[in-house]
C-alpha cells in the first residue's frame, strides 16, 4: 500500500524513516506527529532495539560499533511492528544510553492511524523492511550529518567531541557507506533538499488528515 489521494487507511498504516544518523530523519518524524496530532501517530524508535551492551561499551564509544546491523535486535522490532499493524499493543524496549542497557520495564505504544518507524538501518532489514507501507529516505551530506551528530552525543549523551570525532569517522561513515547508504534504493521517496522535505511531509499528513 502506498499514500495516494486523499483515501484514509483502514489499519494501521507503517511508514519506515531512514536515513544516516542526522540526517533530519527524526526531525522529520516528530515534525509529522506535530503536524497531525498525538492521537493519530504513534512513533517507534530503531534506537529503542539496541542489543545489551553494557559489559562493552567503554564510556565514550570505540568499544562497541552501534551502527553495525549486528547492534539491533530486528527481530524483536519486527515482532512488535507486526503487532502495531494488526492492530494491537506493542511493548517497546527502553534503551538506557548513559548505562546502555535495557530497563526491565517497557513502554506501551498503542496503534494508532499511522505507525512511524525511525531508525537508520530499518531499510536494511529484510524482515523490517517488508512491514513498511511507505518508505522514506533523508540524503544529507556527510559534514552536515557529522555537526549534527556531535552536538547531539556531547549534549544529550556526556560524550567528549574527541570521543564522537573518533567513532563517526571509524564506525558511523563506514557503517553508513556499507550499509545505509545502499539501501536507499528500496525507499519510495528520497528526501534531499528543503522542498523535498515539505513535499513529502504534505503529501503525507494530507492521507490522515
Amino acid at each position: 500500500m502506498r499514500v495516494t489521494g486523499s483515501t484514509k487507511p483502514s489499519k494501521p498504516f507503517l511508514l519506515g524513516v531512514a536515513g544516516g544518523s542526522g540526517s533530519g530523519k527524526t526531525y522529520f518524524a516528530r515534525d509529522l506527529v506535530c503536524r497531525l496530532g498525538a492521537e493519530k501517530c504513534a512513533l517507534v524508535y530503531q534506537d529503542s532495539f539496541y542489543i545489551d551492551q553494557s559489559k562493552r561499551f567503554d564510556h565514550d564509544g570505540g568499544a562497541v560499533n552501534f551502527d553495525h546491523p549486528s547492534s539491533i535486535d530486528f527481530a524483536c522490532l519486527a515482532e512488535r511492528l507486526e503487532q502495531l499493524k494488526a492492530g494491537q499493543r506493542a511493548e517497546i524496549p527502553i534503551y538506557d544510553f548513559a548505562t546502555h542497557s535495557r530497563h526491565p520495564q517497557t513502554e506501551a505504544v498503542e496503534p494508532k492511524a499511522i505507525i512511524i518507524v525511525d531508525g537508520i538501518l530499518i531499510f536494511h532489514s529484510d524482515i523490517v523492511r517488508r512491514l513498511f507501507d511507505n518508505l522514506i529516505f533523508f540524503d544529507t551530506p556527510e559534514e552536515l550529518r557529522f555537526q549534527r551528530r556531535l552536538e547531539r552525543d556531547v549534549k544529550e549523551r556526556g560524550r567528549t567531541p574527541e570521543g564522537v570525532h573518533r567513532q563517526f569517522f571509524s564506525q558511523v561513515k563506514p557503517m553508513h557507506d556499507q550499509f545505509v547508504e545502499p539501501s536507499r534504493k528500496f525507499a519510495s521517496r528520497i528526501v534531499s533538499t528543503a522542498a523535498q522535505y515539505e513535499e513529502a511531509l504534505s503529501t503525507i499528513a494530507k492521507t490522515f488528515v
